[in-house]
């Protein structure tokens, strides 16, 4: 498996994603190459640090970076030399089965759009993010890549995160659910109405509207809803799991017998702690373009950046993008009055 990783991306640059790449290095043996883009002399210096001279690592220079200021579509027409691009190109040519990305996730999703384009029968593609739940854990798409979607590219979106939880996740089934307002089929925006005529016409293990409640409280295995509502579930989630954790350590310190508690409960909040953490997730697939982009979170630590190479070479051992292409075309077979919105 290749893998190509900006190493210039993200909240910290280079140390972390360099020392993140170094440990993936060493606990996958089936990662046989990994080009690390970026300024050769930063990246070099960082395995210098770790005493790194695998030799399943290649450094590609490139002399420019997309900043969070910068436009994502500009950017990836403006700065062709930056390490997102760079490494985009990598798996354009071939040289490399995926790319991860913890920088500008506009410009990695453009990039992507641009150079790699999209599967067969999918308008846009859809970040594919996989949060926790006490009984499972569930794919949530669009989780920001296409603020304006379309009913049928909703409709993609679903079977793009069916094929993920089952072929990654190991969900034989995965139930499905659509995010609005209530339960009925009658509540929800226009949008959300044509969406759910759509999956319930379907082959997808559909079950309904799910309102925001039911994300933890009765949870489905694949979440769809566009860009926008998903970002926002999303970050309110990432928020909400800090804020809780912080609540418990200022009261669990506020008397000496709850510190007593506090330490005999030890492992089981470490547990939750781990479970809801997003560096074990590591990074979320761009599901959808003709290639494997893993998006990692901007502030990703050295371990976050080892599991989203670990989530990049699991989208290539279960090819998920042949599954995508094999559902839709299924799909358009078996329903012609919807074959012009799915090509």
């Amino acid at each position: 498996m290749k893998i190509a990783l900006d190493a210039m991306g993200g909240d910290f640059g280079p140390p972390n994603l360099v020392g993140g790449a170094v440990m993936a290095l060493r606990e996958y043996s089936h990662i046989t190459k990994l080009f690390l883009v970026g300024d050769s002399s930063k990246i070099e210096s960082e395995l210098r640090k770790h005493q790194c001279n695998d030799s399943r690592i290649s450094v590609v220079h490139s002399t420019q970076v997309v900043d969070m200021s910068d436009s994502a579509w500009s950017a990836v027409r403006r700065k062709k030399d930056s390490s997102v691009s760079r490494a985009v190109d990598l798996v354009k040519r071939g040289q490399a089965d995926a790319i991860v990305s913890a920088g500008h996730t506009g410009a990695a999703v453009a990039a992507s759009m641009i150079k790699l384009r999209t599967l067969p029968g999918i308008d846009r593609p859809g970040i594919a993010a996989v949060l926790p739940t006490e009984t499972n854990v569930f794919v949530l798409i669009d989780a920001g890549a296409n603020i304006d979607a379309r009913p049928e590219q909703l409709l993609q979106y679903a079977f793009m995160g069916t094929v993920y939880s089952r072929h990654v996740l190991g969900y034989k089934n995965p139930t499905v659910g659509l995010v609005s307002l209530g339960e009925e089929d009658v509540k929800g925006n226009e949008m959300t109405k044509e969406v759910f005529k759509m999956l319930k016409k379907s082959s997808l293990n559909f079950v309904g509207n799910i309102e925001g409640r039911h994300l933890f409280e009765d949870p489905v295995e694949v979440v769809v809803c566009d860009g926008f509502v998903g970002n926002v579930i999303l970050k309110t989630c990432e928020s909400i799991s800090v804020a809780i954790f912080q609540w418990l350590k200022h009261e669990l310190m506020r008397t000496p017998m709850r510190k007593i508690g506090a330490f005999l409960a030890k492992d089981a909040f470490l547990t939750i702690k781990d479970k809801t953490n997003y560096e074990e997730y590591g990074g979320s697939p761009l599901l959808g373009v003709n290639g494997i982009c893993i998006i990692a979170h901007g502030a990703s630590t050295p371990l976050a950046v080892k599991n989203a190479l670990r989530v990049a070479a699991e989208s290539i051992e279960q090819q998920v993008n042949p599954h995508i292409v094999e559902e839709i075309r299924r799909y358009n077979e078996t329903t012609t009055s919807l074959e012009p919105a799915l090509r």
